[in-house]
């Protein structure tokens, strides 16, 4: 079905307001936290960093920021940029089998000499609330998303929240990388839509996304998605994150569609910032829940098995 189609999604634009949306679902996490806690079994993430990229600072302040809100112990764990893929390995085989982490997280990106899969897979998937460890990429395909990708569950939370039917719905992904465009496709696959992943061999992605009801954009190019490219009413998802400089020499962060001229044709529209961005922080904030509880039920299981 057509955004067009849907009554929410005609006249003016709207911007998805991800900072709304974000702190409903951490309005939930706090109550399953206290839950936690009184359980005995208080949530505690650790932040992994490798070097001392600007970036990564950002993300990890927001992350630390919004586990405070809602009651969920967190740490960080920083390491120089030259330390061996083998210390990493070890640090984070430590936290694996510490009863009192219940949930590990992976700074991106790391120096160029540590093969961020392997270290990724190090991770236990229990603690996994990246949910980038292999094992959780692959529960996708079986619509197990309880502990999937942030970012990737994230831009569909958003989709949802315009309203549209996903069912038969056109999308067009632009990026496939392994952290968000290939896992929004087996989301969006597994709730019935009809997806189409373009990326740098792509010979027309104009042709793609004209078509798409729904646009998904994540390269980290930006003002590569034009008004042009898109159908009217159509929701684009922006997901890229730019710094760019402007004509005062000053600098802002911008997303990878040209936001002025697609939001005179959307009918929805993710801003850069404050779209995807926070919600990805809300999705991490609840993984570390399901990530407690399901280590909360496998230390009960092992307990009751010594009786």
């Amino acid at each position: 079905m057509s955004p067009t189609a849907n009554p929410q999604l005609t006249g003016d634009y709207r911007d998805i307001d991800g900072k709304a949306v974000a702190s409903s679902m951490l309005s939930k996490v706090t109550q399953d936290v206290s839950e936690l806690n009184a359980s005995g079994w208080r949530p505690r993430l650790v932040s992994i960093r490798i070097g001392d990229d600007p970036a990564v600072n950002l993300y990890i302040r927001n992350q630390e920021r919004a586990a405070t809100q809602v009651g969920i112990g967190f740490e960080r764990r920083n390491f120089p940029a030259e330390i061996s893929e083998g210390e990493v390995r070890a640090a984070i085989t430590h936290l694996n089998v510490d009863p009192g982490v219940t949930g590990i997280i992976l700074q991106r990106p790391v120096p160029e000499h540590l093969p961020i899969q392997q270290l990724q897979s190090t991770v236990a998937p229990l603690k996994d609330v990246e949910g980038m460890h292999p094992a959780s990429i692959g529960n996708i395909v079986y619509r197990n998303i309880d502990l999937g990708p942030c970012t990737a569950v994230a831009a569909v939370e958003l989709l949802k929240e315009t309203g549209v039917s996903l069912p038969g719905l056109e999308v067009t992904v632009i990026g496939h990388s392994e952290i968000v465009g290939k896992p929004i496709a087996f989301l969006l696959m597994a709730e019935g839509a009809t997806v189409t992943v373009c990326h740098h061999m792509t010979r027309e992605v104009a042709v793609h996304t004209r078509r798409a009801d729904a646009v998904f954009i994540a390269v980290g190019k930006p003002g590569l998605l034009k008004g042009e490219m898109l159908k009217p009413g159509v929701v684009v998802i922006d997901i890229g994150i730019n710094q760019i400089e402007t004509e005062d020499g000053k600098s802002r962060v911008v997303g990878d569609c040209d936001y002025d001229a697609c939001r005179n044709v959307a009918g929805w529209i993710t801003p850069v910032p404050g779209g995807v961005g926070p919600v990805t922080v809300a999705v991490l904030m609840r993984n570390t829940v399901v990530a407690a509880r399901r280590l909360q039920a496998s230390y009960s299981d092992q307990f009751s098995n010594h009786l």
